[in-house]
């Protein structure tokens, strides 16, 4: 719960109330605010009896019979002298043109604020309630009631007399009325009833829950949601009624409206006055308490709640203390609730003081944020809502918000916070840099500081570089590598970086970092060689970015024992840069390095290093021994007597076979498979590749007394060699390893050759067959002779003009035509002629088929 307290002035002891907030977090509803000017001079000298509430204007009724017209500010636009008593109740019409005053006196005046119109009435009882009709500014509508003993209509009849009438009398005094469309509402001292002005029928009763309240002293407050629903609060009960049209079948004798209470609930306090405010209510409650000093009950603080109703009880949304001028000797009858209904704004009123209660807009609702040090939460609601808010400015609480952070000791949080708040704007940004410079919080801020839209001045970036090169080598690395080389007076951090080299010149880090700030300042020389000595991998980007090849034509060697992959790959993509012969020249003394740079040139072009060729069969057999054969199968330009000469003398037994084999002894290489690798499956292997009859027969003669081989040779020759040459030569008696089983396979082998064949045998027959019967078919067809076609030896009409003539034509299957006698004799046997153009080149479609005679 948040007690209103008084707020001092700068001028004077005036004060305005405001909502004191407990220990509690939870935010208040509503804001305070005293009604001053006009209303404290007449509250010095008077007191508020009574207040109602236009949307244009204020009226304030005193209790020395004073009604005072009061603008949103509480100053008096216009004042009238009524009575010498107590002012019990203002009416105004909905136009704010006409007023009705009762009061303790008796008198009953309605007038107009704005027209010479106007009615006087004095009662010999004190008229506590007076209501004019909520549209009287129409001539039509000239109505108002009055409440003392009784309830009187008044209404304007002919010759403008106005003609009372009496709507109810004889349960005590009429304490309250309140008139809304067609219903009028009032309480006497046995409850609340409503009137149908059309119908004239009372429509509802609804009792009093405690009876053992003195009206007079808390008396029943009344109140329209909107023209069918009708709030009452008496003592600490409270009902929300519904006007509602009866059914034509239930009417009978009843009114043809009736009331339904949907919500009921009983309060903690005594109700001096209640609102609408959406769908919820604002309750006004008098409040007694046990004095601690006295232990004597006595008058507290009034509150003012908002409830959420609910069909039995209600919800409690906020409840406030409210500390007004003379609370301790103020009674429940002396406080009244009043509101203006298009605003939400709430006059509380008591005999010493108006305040004025109004739902919190989002202005308050960042102060009471920043009350609670919600910074966070703050700066977002000022950024949801920065077109309508007024009072604040999203920087100068995001600068709260940093200066909050920084107290607390986050500072990490708060440079991050920096970049949301501060933009673009580099004097902010700059001032920030100072002041975590003061608190020794530098590093803190460097990752968040803007590098480009905005950039800083040169001395911030270089005032951060220092800081972290005095303390923390590898975070000013890795600021170094971060940030653009523009930022900063390169030269002024270079030098700093030399000196501290001074101190530790084997400080990997700072040389590397030396390293990438000579390149930024293009001295790409010395960073080459700095990266170099530390055999750094951003070395070759580096040659690459900047196209240092130049540079490196004396250090092929250093890039290579770096990584030879790498640095090969570089100088043959730019040979045109670095050349073969040079490389070749500079790896001289490292011949395992010429090695792989020469096999890595062979594999991308067996031709462009052909010079080196000889002597990469050195380097193979050196130091890559696994590809000299394939180096020596695919180059066209080594020196075969050399190679031959070097894996000879090195034993190199396959390299010597196919070296022998490519110069044309392969007797010599096939005696070498046999009698050093002694591997007949590759001797096989190798007379199949030559096909040569010679060197089959010295495999079977080398194989003919070693029984293995002649296993071997029995299950790989049947294919190329006939097996029966094999086996006449085979010695008998000699025992053959697996000969049953090599015999088997040269069994099956022949059966399969012999499938084969017949396999093949009769897909040829079906092949032909099928071909025979489509050449038949297509020679069978028709061949079309008109005036069109010629004789492709005369070149004349093949048809004559004079179709009378008798004439004779040739055509061929090949559409050649020819008359009879432009054929040559031919001088086979044979009766069959032929084409003269295709018959040239061979026989076939120019066979002929048709003769034509007429």
């Amino acid at each position: 719960m948040a007690e209103a307290g008084e707020k001092e002035t700068r001028s004077n002891e005036e004060s305005t109330d405001e909502s004191e907030e407990d220990e509690s977090e939870e935010e208040p509803k509503l804001k305070y605010e005293r009604l001053s000017n006009g209303v404290t001079e007449i509250l010095q000298k008077d007191a508020a009896s009574c207040m109602t509430v236009h949307e244009k204007f204020l009226a304030l009724g005193t209790h020395y019979g004073k009604v005072c017209l009061l603008d949103v500010q509480g100053n008096i636009t216009q004042k009238f002298d009524v009575s010498p008593v107590k002012i019990n109740q203002i009416s105004l019409d909905e136009s704010g043109e006409h007023m009705g005053v009762c009061s303790e006196d008796g008198k009953v005046q309605v007038f107009g604020l704005y027209s010479a119109e106007e009615f006087h009435e004095t009662f010999d009882c004190p008229i506590k309630i007076v209501a004019v009709h909520p549209h009287f500014v129409r001539s039509h509508f000239k109505q108002f009631v009055t409440g003392g003993k009784k309830l009187l209509l008044y209404e304007r009849g002919w010759m403008n007399r106005w003609k009372p009438s009496v709507l109810h009398e004889g349960e005590g005094n009429i304490r309250n009325v309140k008139w809304r469309g067609h219903l009028i509402a009032w309480a006497n001292n046995m409850g609340v009833k409503i009137l149908d002005m059309i119908s004239k029928q009372r429509i509802t009763n609804v009792p009093r829950d405690d009876i053992s309240l003195r009206p007079d002293m808390y008396p029943c407050s009344l109140c329209w949601k909107d023209n069918l629903t009708l709030i009452i609060g008496w003592g600490n009960s409270v009902k929300i009624c519904s006007v509602k049209e009866r059914h034509a079948s239930e009417m009978r004798d009843l009114p043809n409206r009736y009331v339904e209470i949907v919500f009921q609930f009983d309060t903690e306090f005594y109700i001096s006055g209640l609102a609408p405010i959406c769908d919820q209510l604002v309750i006004l409650s008098y409040v007694k308490e046990i004095s601690e000093k006295t232990e004597v009950e006595c008058c507290a603080r009034p509150r003012l709640d908002i409830v959420q109703p609910l069909p039995e009880s209600c919800e409690e949304i906020s409840s406030d203390a409210l500390t007004v001028r003379g609370f301790q000797e103020n009674e429940c009858r002396d406080y009244h609730l009043e509101y203006s209904e298009g605003e939400s704004l709430f006059y509380i009123i008591s005999p010493r003081d108006v305040v004025v209660a109004k739902e919190r807009d989002q202005d308050d609702h960042i102060d009471w944020l920043l009350e609670k040090k919600k910074y966070e939460e703050a700066l977002m609601a000022a950024e949801i809502s920065q077109k309508t808010i007024k009072k604040h400015k999203i920087l100068d609480i995001g600068l709260a918000y940093i200066n909050h952070l920084v107290e607390k000791g986050e500072y990490d949080l708060a440079a991050r916070k920096c970049q949301k708040i501060l933009g673009k704007n580099t004097e902010l940004w700059e001032v920030e840099v100072y002041k975590f410079k003061e608190i020794g919080q530098l590093k803190s801020i460097s990752r968040y500081l803007p590098r480009r839209d905005p950039v800083l001045k040169p001395l911030i970036y270089e005032m951060v570089l220092h800081e972290f090169l005095e303390s923390d080598y590898e975070g000013f690395a890795t600021l170094i590598k971060e940030w653009p080389g523009d930022l900063y007076n390169n030269t002024i951090i270079v030098q700093a970086v030399v000196d501290h080299l001074k101190k530790d010149p084997q400080n990997r880090t700072l040389l590397r970092t030396l390293a990438e700030l000579y390149t930024y300042d293009q001295r790409y020389g010395r960073a080459l060689e700095i990266y170099l000595t530390l055999r750094h991998k951003d070395v070759f980007q580096l040659i690459h970015k900047h196209n240092l090849f130049s540079s490196i034509r004396d250090k092929i060697v250093l890039l290579m024992d770096f990584d030879s992959e790498k640095a090969v790959d570089m100088l043959l993509d730019n040979e045109d840069k670095i050349s073969i012969d040079r490389v070749v020249e500079e790896l001289e003394n490292r011949p395992e390095l010429q090695h792989v740079y020469l096999h890595k040139l062979f594999k991308r072009d067996h031709h462009k290093g052909q010079r080196y060729h000889e002597k990469q069969i050195s380097l193979y057999a050196e130091y890559d021994r696994p590809n000299l054969l394939p180096f020596l199968r695919d180059s066209t330009h080594c020196p075969l007597e050399k190679a031959l000469e070097i894996c000879q003398q090195r034993n190199f037994v396959e390299e010597t076979v196919y070296l022998l084999s490519r110069m044309g002894n392969s007797r010599s290489a096939l005696k070498m498979i046999m009698e050093e690798l002694q591997d007949v499956d590759k001797a096989i292997e190798f007379a199949k590749e030559q096909d040569d009859g010679e060197l089959w027969e010295d495999l079977i003669l080398y194989s003919i007394d070693k029984p293995p081989f002649i296993t071997g040779l029995l299950n790989n020759i049947g294919t190329h060699v006939d097996p029966i040459l094999l086996i006449h030569r085979i010695k008998e008696g000699m025992e053959i390893p697996n000969l049953r089983d090599s015999l088997v396979k040269i069994l099956q082998d022949y059966n399969l050759q012999i499938l084969l064949r017949e396999g093949c045998k009769k897909i040829l027959v079906a092949d032909s067959l099928s071909l025979l019967k489509k050449m038949h078919r297509t020679q069978m067809k028709g061949v079309l002779v008109d005036e069109e076609n010629i004789c492709e030896s005369c070149l004349s009409p093949i048809l004559p003009s004079d179709a009378s003539k008798s004439f004779s034509v040739v055509v061929f299957h090949c559409r050649h035509m020819f008359h009879r006698e432009c054929l040559p004799v031919s001088n086979t046997v044979s009766s069959v002629q032929f084409c003269n153009i295709c018959s040239a080149k061979h026989r076939g479609p120019g066979s002929a088929v048709l003769e034509v005679k007429k």
